[in-house]
């Protein structure tokens, strides 16, 4: 019994440790984070002009309004690169279309990868080459954006000198389950592991990037190792912004709540296929990743598990602590979504989510170590390509 009692105030207090710092993340991101459609620069008094760069590998379903919502931006000097990379349903076809009706947007057809290149990153390179924009933003081709977000982005990049912008997209809500999956992700992998405050911190180390908003400045972007360098990075939207910030550039992060939008998965299904990927967070090693499954298990599983401690006597005190740690989480809970605008209810429940996350990353992990790598897109990268490409290092 003294035994099981001492590993029980281990777990709580170690779960205390990480809800406690959970919270304080969530704190520091409410106070440290503005929200882009908050912010009121001064228009400068010569438009830049911007280049977006949208890859779409099969995005049928989501490229035409996400397409429609870019043009319909009243942003003065524009350049769309829609790039249509070796896609087998309607998406060259849609970029086609719109193409013929704006003259703003350029169709880019690709009909081969080259060795040694993922998909994304090969896709990013070939429209930034077709791009003349002083500043690009890469975003994903199921993004949708809000009037006038461009604008208020330039400019607040304009008059803090800043060379690398990213904001956190609006997720859609749809399902409950993703919903909480979806809050679970941004937690672990964007605020607690990346410090999004502390991004615009010269002195720091922390830094971000996310697919749906990377904003850079061409000529700070060119002082970097460039998108060669991502050539084999699954995520290269956290590559880019760990490119900019090891290069000395002015990097700075927003909530893009209200002004960038995407629906993240329909179904169940759609997260397990889109979650293969995941394989990479625990370095393409599948003993790493069965030793990371069960602790992210029993950390979100702690909000709930703790307080039931106090049903038994022996180990009573140890539940008091488990009190703490359901504090704690709402606090983060609450906390998030003040900063997020976003429901409180499904976060809530995020402890019920945690089997079902858990068992997504060690599906995908499984997969990953049968197949010897990771199927994107219908492409096969192998395992040992994928490690000595990799560059973002995950905790």
């Amino acid at each position: 019994m003294s035994v099981l009692r001492a590993l029980l105030w281990v777990y709580v207090v170690a779960a205390l440790g990480y809800w406690g710092w959970a919270a304080w993340c969530a704190f520091r991101t409410l106070r440290g984070v503005p929200l882009l459609r908050c912010l009121q620069p001064p228009e400068p008094q010569r438009w830049p002009r911007l280049s977006v760069i949208v890859p779409a590998c099969n995005e049928e379903r989501d490229l035409g309004d996400a397409l429609r919502t870019l043009l319909a931006e009243d942003y003065p000097d524009l350049e769309v690169v829609a790039v249509d990379d070796r896609s087998t349903d309607g998406t060259g076809a849609i970029i086609d279309r719109v193409a013929a009706s704006d003259d703003r947007l350029k169709a880019l057809h690709l009909a081969e990868l080259p060795e040694g290149w993922l998909g994304k990153p090969h896709a990013l390179r070939c429209g930034l080459r077709e791009s003349t924009g002083d500043f690009v933003l890469f975003t994903d081709a199921d993004v949708r954006f809000a009037s006038g977000t461009l604008r208020t982005a330039v400019a607040h990049c304009i008059e803090h000198r800043i060379d690398h912008l990213t904001a956190f997209p609006d997720v859609q809500p749809h399902l409950p389950l993703l919903d909480d999956a979806m809050a679970m992700f941004v937690r672990q992998n964007l605020i607690v592991n990346n410090r999004p405050w502390a991004v615009r911190d010269p002195r720091s180390g922390a830094y971000l990037g996310i697919g749906a908003f990377n904003l850079v400045r061409r000529s700070a972007f060119e002082r970097t190792e460039g998108l060669e360098w991502l050539r084999m990075e699954v995520a290269e939207d956290l590559g880019v912004g760990l490119m900019m910030k090891r290069s000395g550039a002015r990097c700075d992060v927003v909530g893009g709540y209200g002004s960038v939008g995407l629906q993240w998965y329909r179904s169940l299904a759609e997260a397990a296929r889109g979650g293969e990927k995941a394989y990479a967070a625990a370095g393409y090693n599948i003993l790493r990743a069965l030793g990371i499954a069960p602790s992210i298990l029993a950390v979100e599983l702690a909000p709930a598990v703790g307080p039931m401690l106090l049903a038994w006597p022996a180990f009573r005190s140890a539940g008091f602590v488990g009190m703490g740690v359901l504090l704690a989480y709402l606090t983060w809970a609450l906390l998030l979504r003040l900063w997020a605008g976003d429901r409180l209810l499904p976060a809530l429940f995020g402890p019920l989510t945690a089997p079902v996350f858990v068992a997504l990353f060690l599906r995908a992990c499984v997969l990953g170590w049968l197949r010897g790598g990771i199927t994107w897109r219908g492409t096969t990268y192998v395992t040992a390509d994928l490690r000595q490409g990799r560059r973002v290092r995950f905790p």
